[in-house]
């Protein structure tokens, strides 16, 4: 993957070009400091000149307020709005047609840095007085969040509007916005910091320096990467809106690199020469670049050589209208043309997604020359294949398509218009029968879409709520209806589970592992990947194990990864392969393939089969998995086999009472749900059973005191049993009454003692 890039053949500055950006996917606005605003169409080429400023203003830096129909998020906002900063303290807000709606003077030196904020409400000033400034939309001042002494050279917001980043010398600092908040600060280069951005896909923050080195770092300032030594300073650094790649600028230099910060390629600029990089700014769909530099240059450019490899398949950009597609099992290619520019495509169950401009092609590998075509779709931000369907982000909706073209599902929630321009790849998943989506206005919360033809829930989601915020989501892409799961990771790195087809009120999470980076189900079966600062996971069984901590622990392996290399980052799991990114090396591990083939088997109910699989091999690891599923299939004999030969006694122990019971009675099946850690569903199969005397003993058995006595109370059975299990309880535990459902019982025992 490299930037092939074109210079403006004519300088159309005359003095260094700082300030660029994108008013749509097309058009590129420049001001320098001859006072000229251009319009650049990166189509044909054309420049015309949109207005003058005043002789008088100096500019420093601008930025583009995107409205839907640009291409951008721009919070729902719905006009276009360009910030102009200058050297003198003033900033300017004008209009597409570069009218001037507000003028103001909001510092004492030159403002370095002025930025709209990511939800479009406000902008933030950032001046080498040392003061940073929010404002309103509309130019009104709100607040002063930042007073010192020292000049501030480069300043940013974050992903979600809720802090600034800013540099001083060699300092990077970030200021939280919520009240009372300390500002985190630490030494970042040895010579002054020139340029930051803060990543919208992975909260990461790059920096670049006189010191010849660009790094990345964290939200909390840890340092995720340092690069070896350039030839010269880095003057300009800038993450891609929409994809996991950023481009640091230097002198006559562009390099493009991974957010784990290895390098894709570098383009350099000999003949003619450009001089340092300025500017640099992403068209809104992260497909293009402008970049403005010392010598008045515009440089544009777009990213080719994009690979994605799903089995026999390989698809690679080759031009801004050409993909490469290559079956690797024949040794056969085709160059796929299109009329528009490419502005994503994806790669997986023997289809190609190509979205251009207006269109998306729908490519199946057995006829490529008859693609299905949806008209309409413009600004697609981002594509997931599943196995039934594929999903299409764009700046304003989510839409459902299955490979027939036809359109499935356009999920909507509370509070959904406004969030969506601001949804990444980490806040939602599309998995076999479910969609996943964290709410943004409440990160603890994710809605499940079933998107099973006619499902209730296909309309009304199902709300999950998790105690902490979460950072990341996944759902599984195989199983059975009843089958499926998604996996969260918090911002503590805690990865947790939960059935995807929940229809309890209260979300059964249970949590299977810490400090996980990323996670990554397999294709075709329900094992899931997670990986570590040092090493990586594979979790066997991480759902129906999920509710018992020593199955996790006899079906999950931990591997090092210090033969890997540092900065790994998980590609695929296809099959039985896992596939890591290592410094742009891509790198296979094989997962055990007889639990890919005990998966497989089990999906389609051979349980013989699964059980001739297990004896062949003879690894705990399968028997474990083996005795998850089958117990919660109800599969008993099969269940007390596979836990006896995992060496799991107490479970064969209570197998065999369970299996004294009568078959597929209400009293088995309780049983059944509580060795799988469902205590709701166990006291429900009682109660609606009408078993209340069995309903109570479970409650007393689970110390659910409470449920035990509202349950007696209604049915007027084994009042006096809940009673005296209760005084037996506090009394082994040495303790006075303090509930009050019972302390009313207790004082009217003392009234007829005495």
């Amino acid at each position: 993957m490299k930037l092939k890039t074109h210079i403006s053949k004519e300088v159309i500055h005359k003095s260094p070009l700082s300030c660029v950006g994108w008013s749509s996917n097309e058009e590129i606005y420049s001001v320098s400091d001859d006072h000229q605003i251009y319009k650049w169409n990166s189509m044909n080429r054309d420049t015309a000149e949109v207005a003058k400023l005043p002789d008088d203003f100096i500019p420093t830096d601008m930025h583009w307020l995107l409205g839907r129909g640009s291409g951008g998020g721009g919070g729902g906002k719905s006009s276009d709005t360009l910030l102009i900063s200058s050297s003198d303290g003033r900033f300017v807000i004008l209009n597409k047609s570069a009218r001037v709606e507000r003028n103001i003077s909001a510092h004492s030196l030159a403002i370095s840095s002025g930025r709209w904020s990511p939800d479009g409400a406000g902008l933030l000033t950032a001046s080498e007085d040392g003061i940073i400034k929010i404002w309103s939309r509309s130019g009104m001042l709100r607040s002063t969040v930042v007073q010192s002494d020292e000049a501030i050279r480069f300043a940013r917001w974050s992903p979600n509007s809720s802090a600034i980043v800013f540099c001083q010398s060699g300092f990077i600092s970030i200021k939280p916005l919520a009240a009372n908040s300390k500002i985190t600060r630490w030494r970042a280069h040895d010579g002054l910091v020139l340029c930051l951005s803060w990543s919208t896909q992975n909260d990461l923050i790059a920096s670049g320096g006189e010191d010849f080195r660009f790094k990345i770092w964290d939200s909390q300032g840890a340092n995720i990467f340092t690069s070896s030594l350039e030839e010269y300073a880095i003057t300009s650094i800038e993450y891609n809106p929409e994809k996991d790649v950023f481009v640091v600028g230097s002198f006559n230099s562009l390099k493009l690199c991974s957010s784990s910060g290895w390098s894709h390629g570098s383009t350099r600029f000999n003949s003619p020469s450009v001089g340092s990089v300025y500017g640099i700014s992403w068209s809104p769909d992260g497909a293009q670049i402008a970049c403005g530099t010392s010598t008045g240059a515009l440089i544009v450019g777009h990213i080719i050589g994009k690979q994605l490899i799903s089995r026999n398949l390989k698809a690679t950009t080759t031009g801004r209208k050409s993909v490469l597609l290559q079956d690797i099992s024949n040794a056969t290619s085709d160059v796929l043309e299109f009329p528009e520019r490419v502005i994503n495509f994806a790669l997986g169950y023997g289809h190609l997604i190509v979205a251009t401009s207006n269109q998306i092609q729908i490519f199946n590998e057995k006829y490529i020359n008859t693609p299905t075509i949806i008209e309409g779709r413009s600004d697609v931000r981002h594509l997931e294949v599943c196995k039934k369907y594929f999903l299409v982000l764009d700046s304003s909706s989510i839409w459902i398509y299955n490979y027939t073209g036809r359109l499935h599902l356009n999920p909507r929630y509370q509070g959904s218009q406004a969030q969506i321009p601001l949804l990444t790849t980490k806040c939602l998943s599309l998995g076999l029968d479910v969609l996943a989506i964290r709410d943004n206005s409440d990160t603890a919360v994710v809605y499940t879409f079933d998107l099973i033809p006619g499902a209730s829930r296909q309309y009304e989601p199902h709300p999950i709520r998790a105690k902490t915020q979460i950072a990341e989501i996944s759902a599984c892409k195989a199983g059975n209806a009843d089958d499926q799961f998604i996996v969260f990771l918090d911002g503590n790195r805690e990865l947790y589970i939960t059935p995807s087809r929940n229809l309890s009120e209260k979300s059964e999470i249970f949590k299977i592992g810490t400090q996980v980076i990323s996670v990554m189900w397999a294709s075709e079966t329900n094992i899931l990947v997670g990986l570590h600062d040092t090493c990586f996971s594979i979790w066997y069984c991480p759902g129906e194990g999920a509710t018992d901590p020593t199955i996790i622990a006899l079906t999950t392996i931990t591997i090092d990864t210090a033969e890997l290399g540092k900065n790994i980052s998980i590609e695929s799991f296809e099959d039985a392969i896992i596939s890591f990114r290592s410094s742009g090396a891509l790198l296979a591990i094989n997962v055990n393939i007889y639990c890919e083939i005990l998966h497989r088997t089990l999906m389609d109910g051979q349980w013989q089969q699964a059980l001739k699989i297990c004896r062949l091999a003879q690894s705990t690891i399968l028997w474990a998995t083996l005795a998850a599923i089958a117990t919660r299939k109800n599969q008993l004999s099969i269940s007390e086999e596979a836990y006896s030969a995992a060496l799991q006694v107490d479970k064969v122990s209570y197998l065999q009472y369970i299996k004294d019971l009568p078959p597929t009675s209400a009293e088995q099946m309780a049983e059944n749900s509580l060795m799988l850690g469902r205590l709701i569903e166990a006291e429900t199969i009682l109660v609606h059973g009408k078993k209340f005397h069995e309903a109570i003993s479970l409650c007393i058995r689970m110390h659910n005191w409470r449920r035990a006595l509202e349950i007696a109370e209604k049915n007027g059975i084994d009042f006096e049993v809940v009673i005296e299990q209760r005084k037996k309880y506090l009394e082994a535990l040495g303790k006075p009454e303090f509930d009050e459902m019972f302390l009313k019982f207790v004082e009217k025992d003392e009234q007829e003692t005495d």
